[in-house]
């Protein structure tokens, strides 16, 4: 398999553990303790927190910023200075005044389910996940967990459909069954209305 490619200008500290098959592109920063899997594309520009955890296949675009302890799973992919943040009530001093420094906050990481997609300038905010497969709209701020398989847009992000394994909106079968116009998968609509959830039968 072939080794990791870090480009000369790539700032990945030592500590980092980066994958084989991985390219760092240009004037990316990977901080201490992250680690990325095998395969990977880390984006002119991105950034990627000290302890960060990416999985196998993940694409991070152009100036996407990943904020400590974010988590990613296999296959995700985030668009272009999209941001994964980590504080949901941000201060840069104490009210005394004092510069806040690490041990002065806890962090709260994003997690990115399996296959799941953010969008070109999305923000997720600090403690969320979208769920597997699920699609965020480009410049989309999620607010609430994305359910797997959503199709979700707007500040603050609601959803708006469903999308399939494939990443293109389903078309709606009858009976609560959807189905994918690339794959033809089918997906089965559970629960109840404000917690609707999508299925895919047999896995």
């Amino acid at each position: 398999m072939d080794e990791a490619r870090i480009l000369a200008s790539a700032d990945v500290d030592e500590r980092a553990k980066i994958g084989a098959g991985t390219t760092v592109w240009h004037l990316a920063q990977v901080r201490e303790d992250a680690i990325l899997g095998e395969d990977c594309v880390v984006g002119r520009g991105a950034y990627v927190g000290p302890g960060v955890r990416i999985g196998d296949r993940v694409k991070l675009q152009n100036h996407a910023l990943v904020y400590e302890p974010a988590v990613l799973e296999d296959g995700v992919f985030v668009g272009p200075a999209a941001v994964l943040t980590n504080d949901p009530y941000p201060r840069s001093a104490d009210v005394a005044g004092v510069l806040k420094r690490p041990g002065d906050w806890a962090a709260l990481g994003v997690t990115v389910r399996e296959g799941a997609s953010i969008g070109a300038r999305a923000v997720v905010v600090a403690g969320r996940t979208v769920g597997r497969y699920a699609l965020v709209g480009a410049g989309a701020v999620v607010t609430r967990d994305v359910p797997d398989f959503a199709l979700v847009v707007g500040s603050p992000a609601r959803r708006i459909g469903w999308v399939g394994r494939a990443g293109e909106p389903l078309e709606e079968a009858g009976g609560g069954r959807w189905r994918c116009p690339r794959t033809g998968e089918e997906y089965r609509e559970a629960g109840a209305e404000g917690e609707r959830r999508l299925i895919l039968p047999n896995r």
